[in-house]
Formats: C-alpha cells, sequence, structure tokens
C-alpha cells in the first residue's frame, strides 16, 4: 500500500512539473520533467524502461549529423570573417595569444578535477550491445600516427565519417587561405559559411527539441539497467564542473585581474548583468550586447570591445572548454575505458582546437563531445547519461564564457596600454544606468 502511495505522489509530482513546464513554454523545463519521468519508468517499470533506449539513439544519429557542417563554418567564420589576418594588427595577435593560455588553463583544470573525482567511474552503461556507440577495438596510435591522422586526404571522406579534428584543420586552412582574398572575393564565400552556420544552428534548435524525449529514454534506460546508484554518478559529474569553475574563477581569472591592474569591484559591477543574464537563458549570444556596452562603459575602447568579445565567442570560450574536458573523460570512465596520460593529452589536444567551433548557443557542446568520442571510439552512452544534468551544468559554464570574454577584452585594452583612455558613448552610458 504504501509502495502505491508512494507512485501516486511521484505521478502528482511529475503532472506539477509538467504543468509548470507548459506554463513556461520553454524546453528547459521539460527536460527536467523527461529526467524525472525517466527516473521513475526506470524505477517502476524497468523492463519497459530498457526498450526505450532507441529514441535517445535516434537523437544522438540527429546531433551526430550537425556535426561536420557546424565546425566547418564556425571555424571559417571565426577566422576568415575579420578579414585579412594581418589587418588585425597587435590586436589580435594579443587575443589569440590571451586566448590560447586561458582556455589551456581551462582544459587543465578541468582534467585534473575528473581525474580526482573519477565521477565516471563503475557506471555501468550498457555500452556493449549498442548500436549507435560504433565502439570498435582499435589499438592505440602512436604520436606519428596520430599526427598523420590529423590532416585530411579528402575533405568529403573526413565529413563522410565524422573525423572531426580533419574537418578543423581544414577548416583552419580554408579560413586562413580565404582571408587572404580581396573584400569582394572573400565577402561571399564568408557569408554562405555564415549562412550555413545559421542553418546548423536551426538545425540544432529543431533537433534539441527532441531532448526530453531523448533524456527520459536515457535516465530511464540506465536507471532500469543500472539502478538508482547511477545518479550518484550524474550528481558527482555535476558537483565536479561546478567545483571546477570556481577553482578556474579563482585561480585564473583573479590573477589575471590583478596581475593587469583591472579594478576588480568594478569589473564585477560590469559583468554582473551579462552573467546573470548568460546563466538564466544558458545562451551566450543573449548576453553579448550588454556584456559589449558594460566593457565600454567600464573603459575598453569600441574597437578592443567590437574586436575581442565576438572573436572569443569562437576562440575563447572557457566554461565550455573546461566542460568539454570534464566530460570527455566522463565518458571514458562511464565506458569503463582507462586512458593513459598520454591518450588523455591527445584528447585534450584535440579538443583544444575543436572547441574553437563551439557556438554560443545551448547545450552546443554536445556536438563536441560526440565527436571527440567517435574520434577517440569512447562509447555514446555516456553522453545521452550527461544529458540529464546538462542544463545545470550548461547554465554555469556559458556564465563563465562570458566573463571570460569581458575580462578578455579589458586585458588586451591593458596590454595595449588603452584602458580608460576613451570616454563611453553617451548611448553607452544610458543603456548603463537605465
Amino acid at each position: 500500500m504504501s509502495h502505491v502511495l508512494w507512485v501516486v505522489l511521484r505521478c502528482i509530482a511529475i503532472a506539477v512539473l509538467a504543468a509548470f513546464a507548459w506554463r513556461r513554454k520553454s524546453l528547459t523545463p521539460w527536460i527536467f520533467v523527461g529526467m524525472v519521468v525517466g527516473l521513475e519508468l526506470g524505477c517502476d517499470l524497468p523492463h519497459v524502461a530498457v526498450q526505450l533506449r532507441v529514441f535517445s539513439d535516434i537523437f544522438l544519429r540527429l546531433i551526430k549529423t550537425i556535426v561536420a557542417p557546424l565546425i566547418l563554418a564556425t571555424l571559417v567564420v571565426g577566422i576568415a570573417g575579420h578579414g585579412d589576418l594581418k589587418s588585425v594588427g597587435r590586436i589580435g595577435i594579443k587575443s589569440l595569444i590571451y586566448f590560447e593560455v586561458v582556455t589551456t588553463l581551462a582544459l587543465a583544470i578541468g582534467l585534473i578535477a575528473i581525474n580526482v573525482s573519477k565521477a565516471g567511474v563503475g557506471v555501468d552503461a550498457g555500452t556493449a550491445a549498442s548500436p549507435v556507440a560504433g565502439v570498435i577495438a582499435a589499438p592505440p596510435m602512436h604520436w606519428d600516427d596520430f599526427l598523420l591522422h590529423v590532416f585530411p586526404e579528402n575533405i568529403a571522406k573526413s565529413v563522410a565519417e565524422g573525423q572531426i579534428l580533419q574537418v578543423a584543420v581544414f577548416a583552419v586552412f580554408f579560413g586562413i587561405a580565404l582571408s587572404q582574398l580581396k573584400e569582394e572575393k572573400r565577402e561571399p564565400v564568408v557569408k554562405l559559411f555564415e549562412s550555413v552556420s545559421e542553418v546548423m544552428f536551426k538545425f540544432t534548435n529543431v533537433v534539441m527539441y527532441l531532448s526530453p524525449l531523448a533524456v527520459c529514454a536515457a535516465i530511464a534506460y540506465t536507471v532500469g539497467h543500472s539502478g538508482l546508484g547511477v545518479l550518484v554518478n550524474l550528481g558527482k559529474l555535476l558537483l565536479t564542473l561546478y567545483g571546477a569553475l570556481i577553482a578556474f574563477l579563482l585561480l585564473v581569472l583573479l590573477p589575471i585581474m590583478l596581475l593587469f591592474r583591472i579594478p576588480v569591484m568594478r569589473f564585477i559591477q560590469a559583468i554582473a548583468e551579462p552573467a546573470t543574464i548568460a546563466f538564466g537563458t544558458a545562451t551566450s549570444e543573449a548576453a553579448l550586447p550588454t556584456a559589449m556596452e558594460n566593457m565600454e562603459a567600464l573603459g575598453v575602447p569600441r574597437r578592443i570591445v567590437a574586436f575581442v568579445i565576438p572573436a572569443g565567442y569562437s576562440f575563447n570560450l572557457d566554461g565550455s572548454t573546461l566542460y568539454l574536458a570534464v566530460a570527455g573523460i566522463f565518458v571514458a570512465q562511464a565506458g569503463g575505458i582507462h586512458m593513459s596520460i598520454g591518450e588523455q593529452l591527445a584528447m585534450m589536444l584535440t579538443l583544444l582546437l575543436t572547441s574553437k567551433g563551439v557556438a554560443g548557443v545551448p547545450r552546443a557542446t554536445m556536438v563536441v563531445i560526440l565527436a571527440t568520442a567517435a574520434t577517440f571510439h569512447l562509447p555514446l552512452e555516456p553522453v545521452a547519461m550527461i544529458l540529464g544534468v546538462d542544463v545545470l551544468m550548461d547554465m554555469a559554464r556559458t556564465m563563465v564564457n562570458v566573463i571570460g570574454n569581458c575580462l578578455a577584452s579589458a586585458v588586451v585594452a591593458k596590454w595595449e596600454g588603452e584602458f580608460g583612455t576613451e570616454l563611453p558613448s553617451e548611448a553607452v552610458l544610458e543603456g548603463v544606468e537605465a
């Protein structure tokens, strides 16, 4: 009797969550509903739950189709969108140096955090029987094999096989070559790739409507197959990410502010609003106008703000980069695959490049995680498991992305000796005061 009452109470809770989600008309609460429904099915109807994996597999297949065109288009636009690289000058060089140093530190902190917490160890994701995972037993690659594998011999073949690292390398060379063309010849191609990237963003948005069902199926299968113990691992993963992000803010960004003598309290006041918007919407783009306005009001010249922050949306996603390190090793741990330090560093190098194509839209990092898992022959089921808590992780990493890019503009302005040398426009001041 008590069991029946407990089931009824849980069904009522699900109904309340569904009513809340219906009123909000947003995808995020529906993902929470899917997670709770999947948990309920896995607990009470395990025989039904284990048959639902096909729905999460369908979702994963659709997401995989986005990988190559999205990475190709965003990287080309990010590199060639500003024109000739030589014309970018000192600001461009200093920005790229800063981006690479900080994102490398973010990867390192994420890698250390997940190896310490071992959040994925002990998870039984049932990868052996998955038709989607396509796990192929392959001998470990030596460094020369890996280096050769990085470069494509046929871009169409690389796209068809989902070799995202090869696609990214092709995009880098293509973007550099494109940036050398005259404006009239370069602009149509850049606009074409911008259109392709926009289409792929819309494609992603459409596919993401299936994410509540995919989350439900993934959680239901995982709980039905492995029991409730797996939720402990997801909780550990969430805590690992939040702890690593806090460590990144305190151990990397704060010392950078002190090193470049950026006024800490004024900076915190300036980024409070865009950071809150980013956390609430889990979308970096939603915070972009406010971030640029507030940085100009802080004392960063408009020409530096206009270059550094948009460029950072392709090259300086600190929170997303750290998350990729945590999630990538979690997938390997959950799949029962031991990765040596060398293999982990190879994965970090891959992520360091492919993360440059991560879009500032919700859950876009999943695309890179799936691509990286395929490159290193890791199972895909743990990626579906991550969906259950990805909403909470997405909000935090997006907020850190925005904070990192705002700080990058201030650092470059200080580096150039131009911080506070130009008064912001009246429109900017009115917007900040409003």
